[in-house]
């Protein structure tokens, strides 16, 4: 356990965010290197799974429930200096792993067919998809383990590990990745169910480690017997937090599907290039991301421990950073986009879209930036509900005129894209005058 609540708060931050982010480099390899083998395929594939790709959303919705709802809890523990409510909700949260697992597993395998049918642009994309996903499902299962256990220790202010283990199985991905879909030493090429099955091995693995890890070496939370029995009145706490992110994620699917459906008269070309682009957006994301993650165990253990002003510098440090990285990014995006995703495919008509639409999509980076930061910094207040605001409101300023100017004469995928755009600035001035709110609102009860 590492106490927070006490030193340099950006120096608390770096200290947090560089192995996240590092971590997050290579949990977000494991879908970059699937699709550089992928686009070896063809079109349809890419675009297959692609689509497919967008149902982790709704398991990291469920996630989001998961994760979300130990990681505050444990630093609110820890700041207290409450061990035994830090392992109490810990062993909880991986009685609920178990829970989600089930439902991802039932639930994809069931309703996989429709969801391809609906956004596949054609027969080819949505057979490339269903390969894919009913490959990739058991993987999405075992990720709750995992952020169970990585919720955890990042609840005790603890981030190495878990970026170690993530960097084996990435290491494990890109050897299988090969072997399993072009057929590499093996001539037994299995196409898109062959990305799948790498990814689902490596998460496996991933697991077993980590299990290995908190039986061996974590000392501060760990399992007890005598706590993996459902307890309500624990699952109401985390849910309380939980939900609220989750169906943030929730509501990323359906922007996303939106996205989807409105191109797909594009053809396969067009869904294939906004799948390379979107893919490279979310490797871009990482380094706010990784601000905004550790913003959330820091500000939470202080929150735990009454130190408002703390919170609200973890809050502005954490803006500032996250800020400047993206504004870097952008500027990169708008001179080269084409170096981010011209290594994924040759074919002109696909590059062209991943293209624009990442130099298009750039100018959103430092909005994105700063929503990830309020997103955390909600958590470590305790109060998830106004993020879920701010998202809600991005689905119904997007997908209402998404879907009008999908029908209009001279539609052009560059309209969707400017539209994300101008709605996600909106989200972003809106989201920081809720965070606003609410740190004035906590303030004052602290005050009382």
């Amino acid at each position: 356990m590492r106490d927070l609540t006490t030193g340099s708060i950006p120096g608390h931050l770096i200290r947090l965010a560089m192995p996240m982010a590092l971590g997050m480099i290579f949990q977000t390899m494991y879908y970059l290197v699937d699709l550089w083998f992928v686009t070896r395929l063809g079109d349809a594939a890419v675009a297959g799974v692609s689509a497919a790709g967008n149902v982790q959303f709704i398991v990291m919705a469920l996630t989001q429930v998961l994760g979300v709802g130990t990681m505050p809890l444990i630093a609110n523990a820890v700041g207290r200096k409450d061990r035994d409510d830090a392992n109490l909700v810990f062993n909880q949260s991986v009685v609920w792993a178990f829970v989600c697992a089930f439902i991802t597993l039932v639930g994809g395998f069931g309703l996989a067919g429709a969801y391809m049918q609906a956004v596949g642009a054609d027969d080819a994309t949505r057979a490339a998809g269903l390969d894919y996903l009913y490959w990739y499902l058991p993987g999405l299962g075992l990720q709750f383990a995992l952020v169970s256990m990585g919720a955890a220790l990042r609840g005790t202010g603890i981030v190495k590990p878990t970026m170690l283990v993530q960097m084996v199985t990435v290491v494990m991905n890109i050897v299988l990745a090969p072997v399993l879909i072009a057929g590499w030493g093996t001539d037994r090429p299995l196409g898109v169910a062959g990305a799948g099955l790498a990814s689902s091995i490596a998460i496996a693995v991933a697991v077993l480690l980590m299990l290995v890890y908190f039986v061996r070496l974590e000392h501060y939370v760990g399992f007890r017997r005598e706590l993996l029995t459902a307890r309500w009145d624990v699952l109401a706490r985390m849910l309380r937090i939980g939900v609220p992110p989750g169906a943030e994620f929730a509501l990323m699917f359906l922007f996303t599907a939106v996205i989807y459906f409105v191109i797909r008269d594009f053809g396969a070309a067009a869904q294939a290039g906004y799948g390379i682009g979107s893919r490279v957006m979310q490797s871009i994301f990482l380094p706010a991301m990784a601000v905004a993650f550790s913003a959330a165990p820091l500000a939470g253990q202080n929150m735990g421990a009454g130190k408002m002003e703390r919170v609200r510098d973890t809050f502005r440090w954490a803006a500032i950073i996250g800020s400047g990285l993206m504004a870097v990014l952008t500027l990169m995006c708008q001179w080269r986009p084409e170096w981010f995703v011209q290594g994924f495919t040759e074919e002109a008509a696909v590059l062209a879209v991943a293209t624009e639409f990442l130099r298009t999509i750039s100018w959103n980076f430092v909005a994105s930036g700063l929503i990830f930061t309020c997103s955390g910094l909600f958590q470590a207040l305790g109060n998830t509900v106004p993020s879920l605001i701010s998202s809600a409101s991005r689905l119904v300023t997007f997908a209402g005129p998404a879907l009008i100017l999908a029908q209009r004469p001279g539609f052009r995928l560059r309209h969707v894209w400017v539209l994300s755009v101008v709605t996600m600035t909106l989200q972003a001035a809106f989201t920081l005058w809720l965070l606003n709110g609410e740190m004035k609102r906590r303030s004052t009860v602290a005050d009382a």
